[in-house]
């Protein structure tokens, strides 16, 4: 299917710098463009590919000044990769979707299924369950007794739900997700570890997206709350009893343990690792591979461990790299005081 530049620019709210009935197809980035596909600069780095690429359209920022002149057509935009983000989920949206129960699905006759909805083949559908309306569950997805899922839910191969666990609408989940194993709550005793139950469920609320193989575990009591517009990338482990706040984003490998509750349109980079029982404000950027080990307040940049502002952070790096010739600095100014004390002592 084709587009004008002339129609993209009225979708996207942007202006035609060159030939309004250029067409496109297709997408590609700015230094693999080919005749046909419709590209974005938005990052300065990528600037000088503008001027060789040879995608047939470009939207660029209201702000980029020329050098020289293009050989594309551009579309000026106030924000160029939100309008590559708007046209990417138009396309999305015109793909076909499938519907229909395969019939090697399994789907318990106590089980709803709403309208226009997809069942792939060996998915399970138990006891009690509910499927919104326009759902799609992928082959081999797990929903377990009594869960729900809300309408225009996206729920990849290899998903499983556990029981009772309530999923919101408009929510994906890739691929080898778990939602609502049980939390790891262990009692010592004298015998080793005695399991405590864990009784409560997993709340994920609408708009939420969810990547391959995180983990959301069940609470002990209550419900795992993953609020409205939150999005949480590959390989993250939210644990027992925590909360996340609306819109927060979070990176691959973040850890959250039991019990921690974050707030809303927060950021948190790879690897950041949050201790338990923990409140962590509003409005929090946390570095890659920082480490939490008490609450934060609102509204703050932070990077490492334990967390610090990142001026901070990175003159205490630029030091603690110095640290060995520093310490060889300070045995020879040792020495030199011994050697000074010894030859006063020796004249008296």
């Amino acid at each position: 299917m084709e587009f004008t530049a002339k129609q993209i620019a009225e979708f996207v709210g942007g202006h035609v710098i060159g030939d309004e009935n250029a067409t496109v197809n297709t997408f590609a980035k700015i230094e693999e463009g080919k005749k046909g596909a419709l590209s974005f600069l938005s990052n300065p780095k990528y600037t000088h590919w503008l001027y060789d690429t040879e995608s047939s359209i470009v939207l660029v920022n209201n702000d980029l000044v020329l050098e020289h002149e293009v050989k594309a057509t551009l579309i000026r935009v106030s924000n160029a990769y939100e309008a590559v983000a708007k046209l990417l989920q138009l396309y999305e949206s015109m793909k076909p979707k499938k519907t229909g129960i395969d019939p090697l699905a399994s789907i318990a006759s106590s089980a709803k299924i709403g309208e226009n909805v997809y069942i792939g083949p060996f998915a399970v559908i138990s006891e009690g369950a509910v499927i919104g309306d326009n759902s799609q569950i992928s082959a081999h997805v797990v929903v377990g007794d009594g869960a729900k899922l809300g309408t225009k839910c996206l729920i990849y191969p290899n998903v499983t739900i556990y029981q009772g666990c309530q999923i919101g609408n408009n929510v994906t989940i890739h691929a080898g997700s778990v939602i609502g194993a049980d939390g790891f709550g262990f009692a010592p005793n004298v015998d080793g570890y005695e399991k405590i139950p864990q009784i409560g469920i997993v709340i994920i609320e609408d708009n939420v997206e969810i990547g391959a193989n995180t983990c959301i575990d069940r609470s002990t009591m209550g419900a795992t709350i993953i609020r409205k517009g939150v999005k949480l990338d590959n390989l993250i482990q939210i644990a027992h009893n925590c909360e996340v706040g609306e819109n927060t984003v979070m990176s691959a490998q973040v850890g959250m343990a039991g019990s921690t509750k974050v707030g809303s349109w927060c950021m948190f980079g790879g690897q950041v690792g949050i201790a338990g029982h923990l409140t962590i404000g509003d409005h929090v950027n946390l570095g890659a591979q920082s480490g939490v080990p008490s609450s934060l307040k609102s509204n703050q940049t932070l990077i490492g461990t334990p967390p610090m502002g990142p001026t901070a952070y990175f003159k205490s790096q630029a030091i603690f790299r110095r640290l060995p010739s520093m310490y060889k600095e300070l045995a020879a100014l040792r020495k030199e005081i011994d050697d000074l004390k010894a030859s006063i002592g020796s004249d008296n």
